[in-house]
């Protein structure tokens, strides 16, 4: 199989999905970042508004354990599944959806534990985005026209979200630089700076 994909993880306002964007449309694939809860709501039957409301939200470990043993020895349409709790739904749903996109396109996929969907795809770039906190702030100021303090209120907080739900969802650690092949400092870096990066590391693998 000649299809690739380049998952991004991010820290909130580090520009991560302006990242995936550029990257795609440099390679002339499609970036997946909303557009996935779209796709993994009408393949599920389940209504598209909960997958929004439920995105990226942290569950219990223990409770995901016992929901993938079950989900794997049934699938969407027995018993088992349609007792789950909503949010073990929404996750196997973008799960399925994520391997699919895999099977048949070369894409980016942003966020969503991508990275653990596909741990069995051989042809895989996962990467990290962040920055410096000052510059992510900055960023939040601008784009929601809120306050310091409330921009920095709502980095801690969507950042503590994203680190629980991609912590109980796969096998390793959010932003540590064991669980990504990059992680790349976007204050630093820049927007193109981090797509340069990962375009040199897909030329090194052959991708």
């Amino acid at each position: 199989m000649s299809n690739f994909v380049i998952t991004i993880g991010r820290e909130f306002e580090s520009l991560g999905k302006n990242v995936g964007l550029e990257l795609a449309e440099r390679l002339g694939i499609k970036c997946y970042d909303k557009e996935l809860l779209s796709r993994a709501a009408k393949e599920s039957g389940l209504c598209e508004e909960i997958f929004h409301s439920q995105d990226e939200k942290p569950t219990s470990s223990f409770l995901y354990s016992l929901v993938m043993d079950t989900y794997s020895a049934t699938g969407y349409t027995a018993a088992p599944f349609l007792d789950m709790p909503l949010n073990h739904k929404i996750f196997l749903a973008q799960f399925d959806t994520i391997k699919k996109l895999a099977q048949e396109e070369s894409c980016v996929i942003v966020g969503r534990c991508a990275d653990y969907a596909l741990s069995e795809f051989p042809r895989t770039i996962n990467t990290f985005i962040h920055a410096d906190l000052d510059f992510r702030i900055r960023n939040a100021m601008k784009e929601f026209d809120v306050s310091e303090s409330k921009a920095k209120d709502m980095i801690s907080r969507k950042d503590k979200q994203r680190s629980s739900y991609y912590n109980y969802y796969s096998n390793k650690k959010w932003g540590s630089s064991k669980s990504y092949d990059l992680t790349l400092n976007s204050a630093r870096l820049g927007v193109e700076g981090c797509v340069e990066m990962i375009l040199r590391y897909k030329e090194i693998m052959k991708y």
